[in-house]
């Protein structure tokens, strides 16, 4: 897999506006009304990522949880990280 050209993922963030290109990577950080429900996007998350074999760098601190997306094999922002990010849109 090939990291996606600056087209393509400008493309592919149209529709993501609360996401931000920093780099080799994508960042959001997602603000919930407290801990538990904080932890269960992560829970929810944290499934999604196993099922598809890709996986997040990500915190959580109280009500906040940071998400940076990279695929480290590819050297930079593939279309599993838009694919993720799309995916934890449809869970806020």
């Amino acid at each position: 897999m090939s990291p996606l050209s600056l087209p393509e993922l400008s493309t592919g963030l149209q529709p993501l506006s609360h996401w931000q290109h920093r780099g080799d990577k994508l960042h959001r950080e997602y603000k919930f009304p407290d801990f538990i429900t904080a932890f269960g996007f992560m829970t929810s998350m944290a499934l999604y990522s196993q099922a598809s074999g890709h996986h997040p760098e990500w915190s959580n601190t109280y009500n906040r949880v940071t998400v940076e997306l990279t695929t480290h094999d590819a050297g930079g922002i593939t279309q599993k990280d838009l694919d993720w990010a799309t995916k934890a849109e449809t869970l806020i």
